[in-house]
């Protein structure tokens, strides 16, 4: 359909980090004003995480109907896509998932919090973001990737997802919403989000598609896209940019503009060396996870979900799955070691700072 437009100096790909960089700038906007995080909604923090859980899944709910509603028009289908393959890698999505999940509660946040975190000021999101860039690219294509084939050969037929599950976020998202009551501003601003996805379907799969010049069919995502940007970073002038790296882009820029409109731009650092090791072991944990999983809370959990993809739906179940578990260790960790504080006499000296 690109070539329709009568561009003679606008390539698809060119246009396609362009539509990348747009769709990123109100990802950044929406997420950094909603605190938009599946990990809060999980676990809670930083207040009431039904609503967060709400405002997640009725994100989903929109991507999912607005997806299909798409389909159903005869705009884009997916049967040649990865999410839509014959064969289920079953063993690398449920492993994968439950690193990425683990890891997103060591760091705080999944990756698309983090970028957005990154760009309000938080310095150890950023840090997390470069580490989990590596691990991913790592696991694409260096060190890391004979594990991630041997995995991915371990497959199952994939079953297939009637039509009527389409309504099962919105179910959820319903129940949440009439149980939490979150704020209806936040809720219609969730809303919006989750319309981007099938924008970004629309986007890639028709719109900018060229015959003589293809691009990657894909939404909204941050695992591959991640290492895409790390790689074009490092020798831009061997590889191109592309939907991805615009989107990357397009975060950081949205999520900056945001916050320093607010006023909720803030300068913040790890709080020790203790603390670092937990945050770079975490990106490590999901930029390998990611990759396994086949995407993250937004590329499998929301824009793969939105495909009624089996490979996305056990992806998402195995990062919530992980992530559920991994908060549960934690608190009671975290409680434990509060408990042996109180108990501590108060006139025992303490070790100081390096």
């Amino acid at each position: 359909m690109f070539e329709t437009f009568g561009f003679e100096t606008l390539t698809p790909r060119t246009a396609s980090i362009l539509f990348g960089l747009g769709l990123g700038v109100a990802f950044g906007v929406l997420a950094e004003i909603t605190r938009f995080c599946l990990r809060r909604g999980l676990i809670g923090g930083g207040g009431d995480n039904r609503s967060a859980l709400a405002n997640w899944l009725t994100a989903l709910a929109v991507a999912v109907l607005g997806t299909q509603g798409i389909v159903q028009a005869g705009w884009v289908e997916f049967s040649a896509h990865r999410f839509q393959a014959a064969n289920l890698p079953f063993l690398s999505i449920i492993i994968g998932g439950l690193i990425f999940g683990v890891g997103m509660v060591m760091t705080r946040g999944c990756l698309s919090r983090l970028a957005v975190l990154g760009a309000s000021g938080n310095l150890r999101a950023l840090v997390v973001l470069g580490v989990a860039a590596l691990a991913a690219l790592a696991t694409l294509k260096g060190l890391l990737a004979p594990a991630r084939v041997a995995l991915e050969a371990v497959v199952t037929p994939a079953p297939t997802l009637p039509i009527w599950t389409a309504a099962v976020p919105l179910v959820l998202a319903g129940y949440l919403v009439i149980q939490s009551r979150p704020r209806a501003g936040m809720l219609v601003l969730a809303a919006l989000l989750g319309a981007l996805i099938p924008l970004g379907w629309l986007g890639t799969g028709l719109v900018l598609q060229d015959e003589f010049d293809p691009i990657t069919f894909e939404s909204l995502s941050f695992t591959a896209p991640l290492a895409d940007t790390l790689f074009w970073t490092a020798a831009s002038s061997a590889v191109g940019g592309n939907f991805g790296t615009g989107l990357i882009g397009g975060v950081i820029l949205g999520a900056l503009a945001s916050a320093l409109i607010a006023g909720r731009f803030q300068w913040q650092g790890f709080d020790g060396p203790a603390q670092m090791g937990r945050y770079l072991s975490g990106g490590a944990l999901m930029g390998f996870g990611g990759v396994l999983a086949g995407g993250c809370t937004v590329g499998a959990g929301i824009s793969g979900v939105a495909t009624l993809s089996v490979a996305a739906v056990l992806a998402l179940l195995a990062i919530s799955a992980g992530a559920w578990v991994a908060g549960r260790v934690d608190a009671r960790v975290t409680s434990r070691s509060n408990d042996g504080s109180v108990a501590r006499p108060a006139t025992q000296a303490q070790p100081q700072a390096a």
